[in-house]
């Protein structure tokens, strides 16, 4: 019988830090009434196990478009010709390299991929089709949609507690 790893302060933890990681772990400690020391090794022990993957910044991508000049968010579905497990390894890896995407799914049924990619513009757009996807004898097919709003981005895993 497995036990039971997560118990509502682990999960209360998890959602503080999924709203702002840049929490202390003082003011962790506080909003789920722990100890500091607790607190941190609580956080530790969920680091270890591999459910907090890392703590980043998420950018504000339209102050950024108003700062530095407009971005363009594509949202790319990809099918390949070949879909046996060591091509869409390939195809994965490759994908996974590039810095402009920022999202890589593998999905079913449809295309066998969805990318969610972000360039400087279409131009950049059109050389990352060029570099991805056109030299690959494997995309059958590519499907871009281009995002002219950002109506919701929320990356918190809803944990049901």
């Amino acid at each position: 019988m497995k036990e039971k790893f997560m118990d509502d302060t682990d999960c209360r933890l998890l959602d503080l830090l999924q709203t702002d990681a840049s929490l202390s772990n003082l003011e962790l400690a506080e909003q789920v009434h722990l100890s500091p020391p607790t607190c941190l090794r609580r956080v530790k022990r969920l680091q270890l196990a591999g459910l907090i993957d890392r703590q980043i910044a998420v950018l504000n991508t339209d102050r950024l478009a108003e700062m530095m000049g407009h971005g363009l968010t594509a949202i790319v579905e990809i099918t390949l010709d070949r879909q046996n497990a060591e091509c869409q390894e390939a195809f994965e890896t490759r994908i996974a390299g590039d810095t402009a995407v920022q999202q890589c799914y593998r999905v079913s049924p449809g295309p066998d991929f969805v990318l969610v990619v972000h360039v400087p513009d279409m131009p950049g757009y059109q050389a990352l089709a060029q570099r991805l996807f056109t030299t690959d004898a494997n995309v059958r097919n590519v499907k871009a949609y281009f995002s002219t709003k950002r109506a919701k981005f929320e990356p918190k895993v809803p944990l049901g507690h």
